[in-house]
């Protein structure tokens, strides 16, 4: 039988979270600016926490470098749809303004 109290530190903590620096940098340049840098700023933290032993705090910063990443990207996309459907408003407008 295995003794589950003598596992090493390694073993306890496992492996350090991704940082999602890609995906911060890639929202960020492509997307929302102001939330992917929340992004980037949350990536970047992680490994530093990792190094400092603050194992916890390092997986919190991880999924909020993602999270931030992809509410990035949603608001890339909602202001996209937004603009086509204000410009095929603002087509329609002219063109009914033409008939008139």
């Amino acid at each position: 039988m295995e003794n589950h109290n003598s596992r090493s530190s390694f073993e306890e903590v496992g492996q350090a979270p991704d940082n999602y620096l890609v995906w911060a940098i890639l929202s960020t340049i492509l997307c929302c600016m102001p939330l992917g840098i929340v992004s980037i700023v949350k990536s970047s933290n992680v490994n530093t926490l990792w190094s400092q032993g603050r194992f916890e705090e390092a997986h919190k910063a991880s999924k909020a470098a993602k999270n931030f990443a992809i509410y990035s990207a949603v608001a890339a996309c909602v202001l996209w749809v937004l603009y086509v459907i204000f410009f095929v408003f603002v087509g329609m407008a002219g063109v009914f303004a033409e008939n008139y």
